[in-house]
């Protein structure tokens, strides 16, 4: 069984045989099965895991269109069962019961089924994450998982006990369960961050989800400060340290992704706060297209890459996708004839032939460091992750001088304050007018949930505000609402897109540069050009019926 699974994981391109040593020695040591080791390391996530078996065993794969409107079973098998066997009854016939399987291996659970229905059980599988949010959607979100996880744990709420009873603590079994399951959950959330905050008389826990933080069901107030100590022990942070803000990091596997945890940890009133963002390694850079830059900017914004040397900058608030701009362009440049070497801070990607350089200003290799001694080795391009302080955009502007193509973030509204930043912080107008390329500017969207938008006529003065028209022939335009069904977890959002604006630095910008004209009259002289501006790329998104007018005018109202 092993070895034909093992065969059919080789053959459709999802396992290496190096790995397949790896996860074969593993199994023989711990006594696992390989499904189980191939998974839980990350090497095999878990929907081709279930593909292959689905494959090997004959059975059908469960997708999301075989699974109930409507709990089967009812009041004859309880929730618990199901969730804790990680099972769910598709469908009940007069002499079978079809059944979704997270473990299609599981031979109590199939046999505890076909005793209490008394009928032959058809085993299918199911791709773990699509099961556990159908039992969700179905028998509840499964929240109280995490407090059921707490509930064996000591009750008393000593959280002003000493570092080692904490540490001894953040062992246990229930804190480890309720973290992992915390993890877990945001990751099948698709959330980017986990924000955990102490309040009075509990330990708030929030997710960022598409941009916007949902609050999720808080676990036992009583091992607020051993969760935050099991954070610490997993990132290998100073437990004792309650004072001072700390960083760290952790590497984990869900569901068979490799996950990077970055964790931030600062003193609040109430005790100590935590941030965990969570970047999936397995998820590449995506192109310009895909990350919704318009068919026209996203071919302009790759003729500017194509350059042999500049300065081309991506501006935008905390959160606004800036890096992950960089990196799609940093995909497109990535070629065997260039040198390509990055700053940053976290290396959010892992790209093969690039040079990656983690910032660490603590031991002092800060942004401009790095810059100095990266320019010996003659690179081609350099990819700054942030201009923080003047000595980096002071650097970064000789750099793009001395024949390099840089790319780099920074703080900004719009495209055109990008330069009078620049200038305020002491960079030579000359040398800015020579070296400055492109200037992109961006936010993120929520895009509509496509099952469940819903179509409405918009108002005149609502066309007005967008700077849209009516169709000539009379034909009224269609824009769509968000509304909220089980698919989208009820924001009637999923997923986002970008919105941008880009400013290509022509002789008439350029000498407004020299002039050290003020962002208005830059912002003027390059509307007048045609540049089309971040609100207006945002409308044209609305019209076609990506996105709502409130979600474009929550993110671009400070411009």
């Amino acid at each position: 069984m092993t070895r034909d699974l093992a065969d059919i994981l080789i053959d459709s391109g999802k396992l290496d045989s190096l790995a397949l040593d790896r996860a074969q020695s593993l199994g023989r040591s711990t006594g696992e099965r390989l499904d189980l080791v191939l998974t839980r390391l990350g090497l095999v996530s878990e929907e081709d895991m279930a593909r292959a078996l689905a494959e090997h065993l004959g059975a059908p794969l469960a997708r999301t269109e075989h699974y109930p409107d409507n709990p089967v079973l009812v009041g004859r098998v309880t929730p618990r069962f199901l969730k804790e066997a990680r099972i769910l009854p598709l469908e009940e016939r007069d002499a079978s019961l079809a059944l979704a399987m997270a473990d299609p291996l599981d031979r109590y659970a199939l046999d505890a089924m076909a005793l209490l229905v008394g009928k032959q059980v058809e085993a299918w599988v199911a791709i773990p994450a699509e099961l556990e949010r159908m039992l969700a959607r179905l028998y509840g979100d499964g929240s109280e998982a995490r407090a059921a996880a707490g509930s064996d744990a000591d009750t008393r709420d000593h959280y002003a006990a000493d570092a080692a009873r904490l540490r001894d603590r953040a062992s246990d079994a229930p804190v480890i369960r309720i973290v992992d399951a915390l993890i877990e959950e945001a990751t099948e959330a698709r959330a980017s961050d986990i924000h955990l905050e102490p309040l009075v008389d509990r330990l708030r826990i929030r997710f960022r989800i598409d941009g916007v933080l949902r609050e999720q069901a808080p676990p036992p107030a009583s091992l607020r400060a051993a969760i935050v100590n099991r954070i610490k022990v997993m990132a290998g942070l100073n437990t004792a340290e309650r004072r001072l803000a700390q960083d760290g990091r952790i590497r984990t596997s869900v569901r068979g992704r490799e996950l990077d945890v970055r964790v931030s940890i600062i003193p609040v009133q109430y005790g100590e706060s935590v941030v965990l963002r969570l970047l999936d390694k397995s998820r590449g850079p995506l192109d310009f297209e895909r990350l919704g830059f318009a068919p026209a900017l996203a071919a302009r914004l790759t003729d500017v890459l194509q350059l042999a040397h500049g300065l081309v900058l991506v501006t935008g608030p905390v959160g606004s996708g800036k890096t992950t701009t960089l990196y799609a362009g940093l995909k497109r440049l990535n070629a065997t004839e260039r040198k390509i070497v990055t700053a940053e801070d976290p290396i959010e990607y892992e790209f093969p032939g690039i040079n990656q350089i983690q910032v660490k200003p603590q031991i002092g290799l800060a942004f401009a460091d790095v810059l100095r001694a990266t320019l010996r080795h003659d690179p081609d391009v350099l990819m700054i992750g942030e201009i923080r302080d003047r000595e980096t955009a002071e650097i970064s502007v000789q750099a793009a001088l001395t024949g390099h193509l840089v790319l780099t973030t920074l703080h900004t509204n719009d495209a055109a304050s990008a330069v009078t930043r620049l200038l305020d912080m002491g960079i030579e107008s000359f040398l800015l007018a020579s070296v400055l390329r492109a200037v992109v500017a961006q936010r993120l969207v929520r895009t509509l949930c496509s099952a469940c938008r819903a179509p409405y006529t918009p108002a005149r003065d609502e066309l007005a505000f967008a700077g849209l028209a009516a169709d000539p022939a009379g034909a009224a335009p269609v824009f769509y609402r968000a509304v909220g069904c089980p698919a989208c977890g009820g924001t009637g959002y999923v997923g986002r897109t970008v919105i941008a604006e880009m400013l290509a630095v022509d002789e008439a910008v350029r000498t407004l540069i020299m002039e050290r004209a003020d962002w208005h009259t830059i912002a003027r002289a390059v509307g007048a050009g045609g540049m089309r501006t971040l609100a207006a790329d945002g409308f044209a998104k609305v019209a076609a019926g990506a996105t709502t007018v409130a979600e474009v005018m929550r993110v671009s109202r400070a411009v």
